[in-house]
């Protein structure tokens, strides 16, 4: 190299150690130019934390995970304020002319709070552990690693709704957690121990007491505003308000009625109401039975007329809850309006008689979700009312999701679903025969979800979905209740709670957004 090049060479290299010099110059101002993170905010959560939700690959079709995993963990695109598939880990993603290839360019640069950095093999490896993920599992040929900040996903055939299933939270599998120190601790260990590119970092968990996060101040989006967010596991809704009244915690979740009133009664606190994702609905587990009464469609149809929605949306949260015909939330994309039953006692008893039960008969057992063992009794109430006798079984959490996993459940469950997504993502655990969650099916409806999944015209797609949620209607195949929205409450030192900024999620999220005010 002769001396002039060299001279050209140099210039080059100064003038890239400059730029780079710039740009981190750049991050460490704006960094800099963000407050620190103070404070300590706590809230009462209504059910015990389970180590399960601090592994993304483990969630399985509930929301309450998205608890911790909004806080520690990050995705590829997830639901955020004003876009439900905003991009995040991934800053963008193209999709192949044929629908059959997703191609992802990842954010560079980021790094797991153990420093590990954050590349394309955690995004293949995120997803092939994930369990909670059967379609994706089975619609996903390959995935495929282009670099360290690209991704490929190829499908067998197209299928609309995957990224209604990766980009959103109906599973884990697009929450990405670091290959390299999973498989150095193993998945125990990372129950333990989590590690993820969220807004807060693991501390410590107290099985049964309380997790404990503090600020993650290398996270890309931006310097969360409180430094440590503590999760207390307060099952008793009178304690969960005791503790918010000290000043123990500062947002208590899910209260009862007589609790929200409480709230409403003191100047220092704050009513909050959130959800409108969960439906809850009856399940008539044996109605695949033939020697069952629930066989029967007017047995069914009695149980719907029997109950009165509104009364138990007073009842339980303040009138907030809207009364359902559907257990897919009006507001769902492919979601057919279906008004709710009326409260007609009257004609669920003639309906009753009709269908051979004059003085009604024994059912057995009701199963209802815990903790709303206070809507499970009112519905023994309203059913024993029309002749429809049951008891109701109280189940700690984890045993009540076994059983009705493992199909181990009879009679009639009070289920909810708060499956995230579109009319198909909400059915798919509970309409076709091979659903999670589904005790039966019919052969014509599985036809017809399997016909819609592969439908690319959006117009054609809608009316197989609105047909489904039509037949499913005509068969009384569920017992929709209502729109579950409740009740929480604020404490005095709370700026954001920043319940509900991402409409419809219904807990503290995005929790970088969350503040307390200021001294």
């Amino acid at each position: 190299m002769n001396g002039s090049r060299r001279r050209a060479f140099r210039l080059v290299l100064a003038v890239a150690a400059l730029a780079c010099a710039v740009l981190v110059s750049g991050r460490f101002d704006e960094a800099a130019s963000q407050p620190k993170p103070e404070g300590e905010m706590r809230w009462a959560l209504y059910v015990t934390l389970s180590p399960v939700w601090f592994d993304p690959g483990e969630v399985v079709g509930q929301l309450t995970p998205f608890w911790v995993l909004y806080a520690m963990h990050d995705a590829l695109v997830k639901p955020m304020p004003g876009n439900l598939m905003a991009p995040s880990l991934a800053e963008s993603w193209t999709v192949s002319a044929d629908q059959r290839v997703y191609e992802f360019k990842l954010r560079e640069g980021l790094r797991f709070h153990n420093g590990d950095p954050f590349t394309a093999e955690d995004v293949r490896f995120s997803f092939h552990r994930a369990k909670g993920s059967k379609l994706l599992h089975e619609r996903v040929r390959e995935v495929t690693v282009l670099g360290p900040s690209r991704v490929r996903f190829h499908l067998h055939e197209p299928w609309p709704d995957f990224m209604a299933f990766y980009g959103t939270i109906v599973s884990g599998a697009g929450w990405i957690v670091p290959k390299k120190y999973v498989e150095q601790v193993g998945p125990e260990g990372f129950k333990k121990h989590p590690v993820g590119l969220g807004p807060y970092r693991f501390v410590s968990h107290t099985p049964g007491i309380e997790l404990v996060m503090e600020a993650f101040e290398g996270y890309w989006r931006k310097v969360p505003q409180v430094k440590r967010l503590v999760f207390k596991s307060v099952p008793e809704a009178t304690t969960r308000m005791a503790m918010l009244k000290r000043g123990e915690v500062d947002v208590a979740y899910l209260l009862d009625a007589p609790q929200a009133q409480e709230v409403k009664r003191d100047p220092a606190l704050r009513l909050a109401f959130s959800g409108g994702i969960a439906v809850f609905f009856l399940d008539f587990l044996e109605q695949w039975d033939p020697k069952s009464p629930w066989h029967d469609r007017r047995v069914r149809l009695a149980a719907n007329y029997a109950i009165d929605r509104q009364a138990l949306s007073d009842a339980e949260t303040l009138g907030a809850s809207k009364p359902a015909g559907n257990f897919v939330p009006r507001t769902f994309e492919f979601a057919l309006p279906i008004e709710p039953y009326p409260y007609d006692p009257a004609k669920a008893k003639q309906l009753l008689a009709d269908a051979g039960y004059p003085n009604g008969f024994d059912a057995g057992e009701l199963h209802q979700l815990p903790p709303y063992f206070s809507l499970g009794e009112a519905i023994v109430g309203y059913l024993g009312g029309v002749g429809i006798r049951l008891k109701m079984r109280p189940m700690e959490r984890a045993a009540y999701f076994s059983a009705l996993a493992t199909k181990k459940l009879r009679g009639l469950c009070v289920c909810t679903s708060a499956l995230y997504g579109n009319a198909a993502s909400r059915m798919s655990e509970v309409v076709p025969s091979t659903g999670a969650y589904a005790y039966g099916g019919y052969p014509d409806i599985d036809a017809l979800y399997k016909q819609q999944a592969f439908e690319t015209d959006r117009s054609r797609r809608s009316a197989l979905l609105q047909q489904i949620q039509q037949l499913l209607h005509e068969r009384v195949r569920f017992g929709p209740i209502y729109e579950y929205i409740w009740p929480s409450g604020v404490g005095p030192r709370v700026e954001e709670p920043a319940l509900m900024l991402i409409n419809p999620y219904p807990w503290s999220a995005p929790l970088e957004e969350v503040r307390l005010k200021k001294r």
